[in-house]
């Protein structure tokens, strides 16, 4: 949160700096900074990490952490499972990492640590960050359809029943759907991450500028805005929740297309 005289910047939030001293590192005249995205993208990774570890046991009564592993897990391949069929198990690892990363990431962004001076960092808001995530996805996509069916792939293209007239027209708009893909899924999960925060600050500049305004403002606007702050935080770990599944199971539809050319 910036505020200069009163006022809050709701875009301040997404602001990349470069952190530790690194904003004069580059190579091949191209920044390399260690920044707060990076920084978060790091943290995410290693809370990942410890998720896992902790629910690796293998007790044979499996304890909260295990069940809530077990859980996810078994979440991801049922969804594989219906959505691709038995080619879809060799995909869990990989879905089961992007869920739970997004997952993480969206959680890790709404905690309240501004309170005490850690100004947590939303890195899915940014488009490059989902996009890569989008392109990685992807380009699963194309390798598998290339590798198991080679130039066929391109049947994907040319949905059975298409008639003998409409083959000059079907085709390209199959393809532009196809190639728009990656861009939808990725502007998806950064438009629902960047305006759920660009609301709750908005709420917040009206908490603090009611509240400096006097006891009245803050009684009539400030408490309001405060309690509706808190329904909205609510509701956005309801979002963060429902962007990962998405991109997780359009993951796995555009996977099933490259598997069995649906």
């Amino acid at each position: 949160m910036a505020a200069e005289a009163g006022k809050v910047d709701p875009m301040h939030q997404f602001t990349i700096e470069p952190l530790f001293g690194t904003d004069h590192w580059a190579i091949a005249g191209h920044n390399i900074a260690f920044t707060n995205s990076a920084l978060w993208m790091a943290i995410t990774a290693v809370v990942l990490w410890l998720f896992m570890l902790g629910g690796m046991k293998r007790a044979l009564v499996p304890g909260r952490w295990q069940m809530a592993v077990e859980s996810m897990t078994g979440f991801i391949d049922g969804m594989l499972s219906a959505n691709v069929g038995p080619a879809g198990k060799k995909y869990v690892p990989y879905i089961f990492s992007i869920f739970m990363f997004i997952l993480f990431a969206n959680l890790l962004g709404l905690l309240p640590l501004g309170l005490i001076g850690v100004h947590p960092f939303t890195f899915t808001s940014h488009f490059t960050v989902t996009g890569v995530l989008a392109i990685l996805s992807f380009s699963i996509v194309l390798i598998v359809g290339f590798w198991r069916h080679g130039l066929h792939f391109f049947s994907l293209f040319v949905p059975h029943g298409t008639p003998w007239w409409l083959l000059w027209l079907i085709p390209f708009i199959e393809l532009v759907s196809f190639m728009v893909r990656p861009f939808s899924l990725a502007l998806r999960l950064f438009v629902a991450m960047m305006a759920g925060h660009v609301l709750l600050e908005v709420l917040s500049s009206f908490v603090i500028n009611s509240t400096n305004a006097g006891a009245g403002f803050g009684l009539a606007i400030g408490v309001p805005s405060f309690i509706l702050m808190i329904a909205i935080c609510a509701l956005e770990m309801l979002v963060a929740a429902i962007q990962a599944y998405v991109f997780a199971l359009l993951t796995s539809l555009y996977i099933n297309d490259a598997e069995n050319l649906h």
